[in-house]
């Protein structure tokens, strides 16, 4: 099977436009990576990337360490691309969930020659969020003892304050555009979806920094005992290797809904019916939830570390202990917004109202169900059901990284790739360029990846 995959591999660089789109693809994720080692102006980013340093060393980090890993390490390095391609990505969002509510824009989502109207909204939207979030970063790197806790010294080279504000706002809002415009470069003259490589990208990009990591764990420093033995190393093997046969499994697995089309006449034309299926995918709402849920929890926990700096009173810092990213409540939380946000996603981007009446207005029925408001029933009931499924699935995926760093004392920043976001994303991002890689090939007549020439997963 390995042979297998190297052979295509090869086939795919026998294809000249496969083989034009994947090296222009790779020299704009080279570009992007830039983006995470140039240094904005006026900052002293060494002293912040020694300190994240010393945080992921002894198991810390928290959310701010987990935000850096999906800028690639850029906010660590106070890059030009500290505020990464989330901006871009929130802003897709906040638009997907507002045509489910907003009329109009529900309309113009319908009619695919609109669609590029809706994209330059998530445009205009992603500037107006880099400029406050470009803002409010300035704002932390300029207070960095109280944003990053332990952080001792100054990160502002700058005595004019107010030029430095606006200088780094406007320095990284241009980062964010400008990997905005990568990904779209990407998706529409490379090989998959450019924002979700780039993503990917900068997580990968850690691994390094994970073995060596992993290697330390096994090393006595000092001749002394060492953190893990040969016991773990086999655990954590085994372990890495299930959880992402079950990431991959369940990222593809779909319940097929058999669809009956009955024959119909549309003017002098017949068309003959016939059978097909409606795919339910059990994890409908991919990473979505554990990104809502780790935005949302991320912020009390900051705050209330900022008022205990501030205030110096007790009950604030008990508070944030208690939100903190690695305590028992919060683990508890963190698990039932997941599932909280896996329901609402969902709910909000599967209409099973449309789906139905589509199928009633092409002749189409579920055997055994009745068109119209029973369809739209038998939708909600069955993709209600997988998706608790799901949410359970991505539940336990979470909150893997945690409980080995909490039972085992396994750095961050090995753990994050046991599960979590970043496994997700991974695997959810090359499963679908591969398909798209093999798309090419199989038009061709090479054969794909696996031996009948699909990638496919079965529930």
């Amino acid at each position: 099977m390995i042979a297998n995959i190297f052979n295509t591999f090869a086939n795919c660089f026998k294809i000249p436009e496969l083989k034009s789109r994947i090296i222009f693809t790779l020299l704009l994720l080279a570009i992007a990576r830039l983006t995470a080692a140039i240094r904005v102006p006026g900052l002293d980013g060494q002293a912040l990337a020694n300190y994240f340093t010393v945080q992921n060393a002894s198991g810390g980090g928290g959310v701010l360490g987990m935000y850096s890993m999906f800028t690639g390490g850029a906010l660590e390095h106070c890059a030009i691309g500290a505020l990464g391609i989330m901006p871009y990505i929130s802003a897709t969002i906040i638009i997907q969930l507002l045509t489910a509510v907003i009329p109009k824009l529900s309309k113009i989502a319908r009619e695919p020659e609109n669609r590029p109207k809706l994209i330059q909204y998530g445009r205009y939207l992603t500037l107006v969020l880099c400029l406050g979030q470009g803002f409010a970063m300035s704002l932390g790197w300029e207070n960095a003892s109280s944003l990053f806790s332990g952080f001792q010294g100054n990160l502002v080279l700058y005595q004019n304050l107010v030029w430095y504000r606006l200088q780094t706002t406007i320095v990284l809002t241009a980062g964010t555009m400008l990997l905005m415009w990568l990904g779209e470069q990407i998706t529409e003259r490379g090989i998959g979806n450019g924002v979700s490589l780039v993503i990917t990208i900068g997580i990968l990009a850690r691994l390094p920094a994970a073995f060596t990591g992993f290697y330390d764990s096994f090393v006595a420093p000092g001749g002394g005992e060492a953190r893990l033995n040969l016991g773990h190393a086999l655990l954590l093997i085994v372990l890495l290797f299930t959880v992402t046969a079950a990431v991959v499994a369940v990222t593809q697995a779909q319940r097929k809904i058999p669809v009956q089309y009955a024959q119909r006449a549309v003017g002098r034309k017949v068309y003959a019916g016939g059978t097909s299926f409606l795919p339910l995918r059990v994890n409908y709402a991919g990473v979505m939830p554990i990104i809502f849920a780790q935005a949302i929890l991320m912020f009390p926990a900051q705050i209330f570390q900022a008022l205990y700096v501030k205030w110096k009173i007790g009950i604030f810092q008990e508070i944030y202990s208690l939100l903190g990213a690695h305590s028992w409540f919060y683990m508890f939380v963190y698990a039932m917004m997941i599932i909280f946000f896996a329901y609402f996603w969902t709910a909000t981007q599967f209409n099973e109202l449309q789906i139905a009446d589509d199928l009633k207005k092409n002749g189409g029925y579920i055997p055994g169900v009745r068109p119209g408001p029973a369809t739209s029933n038998f939708l909600h009931n069955s993709m209600h059901r997988i998706t608790l499924a799901g949410a359970i699935f991505l539940t336990a995926i979470a909150i893997v990284p945690d409980l080995l760093s909490r039972t085992m004392n396994v750095p961050i920043a090995v753990s994050q790739f046991f599960g979590g976001t970043s496994l997700l994303i991974t695997v959810g991002v090359l499963l679908d360029t591969m398909r798209q890689m093999e798309s090419h090939l199989l038009m061709r007549h090479y054969d794909g990846f696996l031996k009948k020439g699909r990638l496919r997963g079965r529930f």
